[in-house]
């Protein structure tokens, strides 16, 4: 059996030449992509994987203008974003995601849900 990154975004089985008919988490219980959909008229897929042989994913991802949101928690406590081999790895994932086009916005979970958030995503947007 073959494994594929299908149209979902989510990897799916070869059977028999037909791709299954598995769909991807739903989102709709998100507060971050909520408020995507609702204020600011733009999809937002939770935990997108952008690459296509990397297991990497962004926590949020607007597929259609290449513009990613990660979350990064533990900046206070020495976490695993702020730590050595942990920040090589990020520096490996958004150098990949750069190199195919990606923007990406880093953010706090206590900054996620501010106006300004919202703000420079609807310029980025903008911008793109």
């Amino acid at each position: 059996m073959t494994t594929i990154l299908c149209i979902w975004n989510i990897d799916c089985r070869l059977d028999g030449g037909n791709i299954c008919d598995m769909k991807p988490k739903p989102t709709s219980n998100d507060l971050f992509t909520t408020i995507c959909r609702t204020q600011l008229g733009v999809e937002c897929v939770k935990e997108y994987r952008f690459h296509p042989t990397r297991k990497w994913r962004f926590d949020y991802a607007f597929v259609e203008h290449k513009i990613a949101i990660e979350v990064d928690g533990g900046v206070w406590i020495n976490g695993r974003h702020n730590r050595a081999a942990g920040y090589v790895k990020d520096l490996e994932k958004f150098n990949a995601a750069a190199a195919m086009g990606w923007v990406v916005i880093k953010y706090t979970p206590e900054q996620l849900y501010r106006s300004a958030t919202f703000d420079l995503i609807k310029e980025t947007i903008k911008n793109r």
